[in-house]
């Protein structure tokens, strides 16, 4: 896995540190790789559009989302490789040589694994 770097990880949790940013960068998580139109965002978050576009730019720069166009629209999603990064760079030294510590944190990835039936 590939880690952040500091820098990278600093501007990444800068832009989750806005509730409405942590909201939207949430919700483009839970729509997965199909993503969502700026418009959906906006209602579902409850800001002005103006003001989302500024949202998203700062959570683009940091890394978090993606864009892409289709048609008139732009479809924004989560970037699971820099969610990936910065995960990565938070519990990277987690353990400290001690399994136990982070044991916990594996139950919280239990909602990802995929039935094998």
């Amino acid at each position: 896995m590939l880690l952040m770097l500091l820098p990278d990880a600093v501007a990444a949790l800068s832009a989750l540190a806005h509730g409405h940013r942590l909201t939207v960068f949430r919700l483009l998580v839970r729509a997965g790789a199909d993503g969502l139109p700026a418009g959906e965002i906006a209602r579902e978050v409850g800001v002005l559009p103006n003001t989302l576009s500024t949202h998203l730019t700062i959570l683009g720069h940091a890394g978090l989302i993606q864009s892409r166009r289709e048609g008139r629209s732009v479809i924004y999603s989560a970037d699971y490789d820099g969610m990936r990064g910065l995960l990565g760079f938070l519990v990277s030294d987690c353990c400290a040589g001690r399994p136990e510590i982070c044991a916990p944190l594996m139950g919280l990835a239990a909602c990802c694994e995929v039935d094998a039936k």
